[in-house]
């Protein structure tokens, strides 16, 4: 019987040290102009000084290319900071679009180091050491020394992300330094998809139910936008789900299988620190049975059950 509660929990203090794939200046008379352009997210929401906006680039068909956040330091200067999609595809997609807009990008990524933390004394330990206010969600702090703070992706709880000049960065006595499976275990328990491992340019940011933080559906037009305000009310055929096992941890992936149909792929899977693994698939709708065991072959012993049912 697979219990799917029994996670180890997160230290009530953690952090954990990181270096960004993607750490991209863009600058330039147009540069947040060229980028709202681009950009799924809106990079000038209103009342917010300082906007540090998380969203996706798209493809014309919606579909996902990459991710960032990014941080809006003015008219003319935004950087793009990823935790997972490349500096040099990200680069690459956004010089293929720029045509008369007074714009370059520069890339710094080898140039920047981040640590990550949260739980409880997070936020008082990062005003202590930076000497700045922990931003809320949307919103980005400049730190002494020319950093950055804004607030991560990381779990279900909240979490702030303080990037700096390598070898600027204090280190974190006070809180528990977690590995990057611990790190990837609190990501996978909360559903959260990193791109493009989870969700990439054969998905739609509905299928990873990843719309409602990374898409703007009132700022103007932007790549992929149309089929943007389709899906708002459309339906989508797939869906990401968590799912949990024991025994051995399966490989990226492998399919999925319920009775004889095929269901879908496992995307990514970790161990859940009790003897088993937990993972994110990639699930049809059609004919699902979110209470019925999963298997990894036709016919074969279901040994996988979902813990959060795709919606």
């Amino acid at each position: 019987m697979i219990n799917l509660n029994n996670f180890p929990p997160p230290p009530a203090f953690w952090w954990h040290g990181w270096s960004p794939a993607a750490m991209l200046r863009v600058h330039g008379e147009d540069a947040l102009t060229f980028l709202q352009g681009q950009f799924s997210q809106d990079l000038r929401p209103a009342g917010v000084t300082q906007p540090a906006a998380y969203g996706l680039w798209l493809n014309p068909k919606g579909r996902v290319l990459a991710d960032s956040f990014a941080l809006v330091a003015g008219p003319a200067e935004v950087w793009l900071v990823s935790y997972y999609s490349a500096a040099a595809d990200l680069r690459a997609h956004l010089e293929r679009h720029i045509v008369a807009d007074d714009a370059g990008i520069e890339d710094h990524t080898e140039e920047w180091r981040a640590l990550a933390v949260g739980g409880n004394g997070a936020a008082a330990w990062l005003r202590a050491s930076a000497g700045a206010e922990p931003p809320d969600l949307g919103s980005f702090t400049r730190v002494g020394g020319g950093g950055w703070m804004f607030r991560g992706r990381r779990g279900a709880d909240p979490s702030w992300e303080w990037l700096a000049p390598a070898g600027a960065l204090p280190a974190c006595d006070a809180a528990a330094e977690i590995t990057a499976g611990a790190m990837e275990r609190m990501r996978v328990a909360a559903g959260v998809p990193v791109v493009p491992a989870d969700i990439g340019p054969g998905d739609l940011p509905h299928e990873g139910g990843i719309d409602t933080a990374s898409v703007s559906y009132t700022k103007g037009c932007y790549v992929g936008q149309e089929v943007m305000a389709r899906l708002r009310t459309g339906t989508i055929r797939r869906r990401l789900a968590r799912l949990r096992g024991m025994g051995t941890l399966p490989p990226n992936g492998t399919a999925l299988f319920q009775g004889a149909r095929k269901i879908g792929a496992l995307r990514s899977t970790c161990d859940d620190g009790a003897g088993g693994w937990i993972g994110l698939a990639m699930l049809t709708l059609l004919g699902l049975e979110p209470a019925a065991p999963i298997a990894f072959a036709p016919e074969a012993p279901a040994t996988v059950r979902l813990f959060v049912p795709p919606s």
